[in-house]
């Protein structure tokens, strides 16, 4: 089968369509045959070798955290049959691979439903960053009526964190660039203040004593650390550099605790199904044009996820 490969770190141009194996399901496993997988932050780490590889693996390694496609192979008595629209969540440093081949064997319980109405290539774009979000607000633990901050406002993390933030009944404050200020108001960003290096003293100015939480998905690290009141949370998306303040708690975030929650990603398809989240795709592109997709994401500036299509 054909599959995105990464014989060697570098640069965009390393990225080249290999052959792997067809690997088979076991107990409590299902194969599905991707049409969709999306292209994050996170591929072009993996493909610039800046964590290294992946450990005891060989290359070429398979990029990729979620993808959206058909059932193709399920075991008896598994809750998904031949031919289901499905999306799922899936690790690539893992021997298997990541999500950016034509088939993608994931445990059952990574694997959720898509709902009539809504097609693959933007069912693609829910599970990593949709559950990322929903881990930062589980972990949060806000109540209604508390004040939640976001950086990064504008991108796939970002806008989740906003609407299912809204959801939750939480006032949101969001930051965003001249031109991305309407798209996160649509979001549901009560307050939208501007991006850049003055952010946290633009979000304390609007909540008087600093929001309660404070969802960094700009990863600004401890310059945003203003922005929160006395005793307040920072949910960290990425490791987070620096020493905290004023009994601020840092919380990470680790998209990997919730690479078995199915249960939480079949809602999230459920809000987007009711229109309560909003799947956003910038581009399709073959798998043939992966290197394309990163140097797009790499130049920055992208809204809604590039898809790459099997």
């Amino acid at each position: 089968m054909r599959a995105v490969g990464i014989t060697r770190f570098g640069g965009p141009e390393v990225l080249e369509i290999v052959e792997r194996p067809v690997p088979e399901p076991g107990d409590g496993e299902v194969r599905i045959r991707v049409c969709a997988a999306t292209v994050n932050p996170t591929d072009t780490v993996l493909r610039s070798g800046r964590h290294g590889p992946p450990d005891g693996l060989e290359p070429p390694y398979v990029p990729g955290m979620e993808l959206a496609g058909r059932i193709d192979l399920a075991p008896p008595g598994s809750r998904f049959r031949a031919g289901d629209r499905v999306m799922a969540i899936v690790s690539p440093r893992t021997p298997r691979g990541g999500a950016q081949a034509e088939l993608v064997v994931v445990a059952s319980d990574s694997v959720a439903a898509v709902p009539d109405g809504i097609g693959l290539a933007a069912a693609a774009t829910l599970p990593m960053n949709g559950l990322t979000a929903r881990l930062a607000l589980d972990l949060l633990g806000l109540v209604p009526g508390e004040t939640l901050a976001v950086t990064g406002a504008a991108g796939a993390v970002g806008g989740y964190t906003i609407q299912l933030g809204k959801v939750a009944g939480l006032r949101v404050i969001a930051d965003a660039l001249p031109k991305d200020s309407e798209l996160v108001r649509g979001l549901g960003a009560d307050v939208v203040v501007p991006r850049g290096p003055e952010v946290a003293s633009a979000i304390r100015l609007a909540t008087g004593d600093g929001a309660d939480a404070l969802v960094d998905a700009a990863v600004m690290g401890p310059s945003v650390l203003p922005a929160i009141r006395d005793g307040g949370q920072l949910a960290a998306v990425r490791p987070f550099r620096g020493e905290t303040e004023r009994s601020v708690k840092v919380v990470p975030i680790w998209v990997e605790d919730y690479l078995h929650a199915g249960d939480k990603l079949a809602d999230l398809a459920l809000l987007a199904a009711a229109g309560r989240l909003a799947l956003r795709v910038n581009r399709t592109l073959p798998a043939e044009r992966a290197a394309e997709a990163h140097r797009l994401l790499e130049a920055g500036g992208v809204r809604g996820r590039l898809v790459l299509e099997f």
